[in-house]
């Protein structure tokens, strides 16, 4: 009987050692991305940190959109992540993926939740020919509330839509949103907002998904619909 319970325990080891690995290994696929994964991914969270872990003079040759350069092997790598929220993800590349791997590792010890690393790097993403840039950019702040607030008080009525350039609903509702600007104009003005251009903005209005639509009739919302919508439906709205 001892026997045979010391068989089912080293079972029972193995089979949880196999599940930590397998475990591990799936972690692993889903946040080691492909360079159109990686694209797809930073895409489809504009507002997470890209991270570039290669040199400066790496770095002033070609680099992803909007990426920050963070020297992996410089002095300050700790103290320039340290204001980055660790709940939220963050993207890390370098030229071909050992520096970020190394990153990636060292961001994970310290709390990030989810980090998502460029596989095979900057080499890969060239070899898709996706885009780069030398020119420092930073991702654009936007319109303010009181901006917005100023453009939704108006005499007409104010359909305001959020979307995105990647968004497949925004797309399809966008030449109904366009006939609504030309056909309206008299009463009705169309505010269109790139989520991705107005962060900021769509935080302070807790904007979380695409499409949204909103109607304003003397600056006060009197309407607000989030996803896919008919034109119908938006006329009725408006009414």
């Amino acid at each position: 009987m001892k026997i045979k319970n010391l068989s089912l325990s080293f079972l029972t080891i193995g089979m949880l050692l196999f599940n930590a690995c397998s475990n591990g290994q799936s972690q692993n696929s889903k946040t080691n991305l492909s360079a159109t994964e990686f694209a797809d991914m930073v895409q489809a969270n504009p507002a997470a940190p890209l991270l570039d872990v290669r040199t400066p003079e790496e770095f002033s040759k070609g680099h992803l959109v909007y990426a920050k350069n963070v020297d992996w092997n410089g002095s300050d790598f700790d103290k320039q992540t340290a204001s980055l929220d660790k709940e939220k993800p963050v993207f890390v590349y370098c030229l071909a993926g050992s520096r970020s791997a190394s990153a990636a590792s060292k961001l994970r010890s310290q709390g990030f939740k989810t980090v998502y690393e460029l596989n095979g790097g900057i080499m890969k993403w060239r070899g898709a020919n996706l885009p780069e840039t030398t020119d420092n950019l930073v991702r654009p702040l936007g319109m303010t509330v009181e901006q917005f607030n100023t453009q939704t008080t108006s005499d007409k009525i104010v359909l305001v839509d959020f979307y995105a350039d990647w968004c497949g609903p925004c797309k399809k509702m966008k030449p109904y949103l366009d006939e609504i600007s030309k056909d309206m104009a008299d009463k009705v003005i169309v505010l269109r907002i790139n989520a991705d251009d107005n962060q900021n903005l769509c935080k302070s209005l807790k904007i979380d998904a695409l499409p949204v639509l909103q109607v304003y009739k003397q600056g006060k919302q009197t309407w607000n619909n989030v996803g896919f919508i008919e034109k119908p439906a938006v006329l009725h709205a408006l009414q």
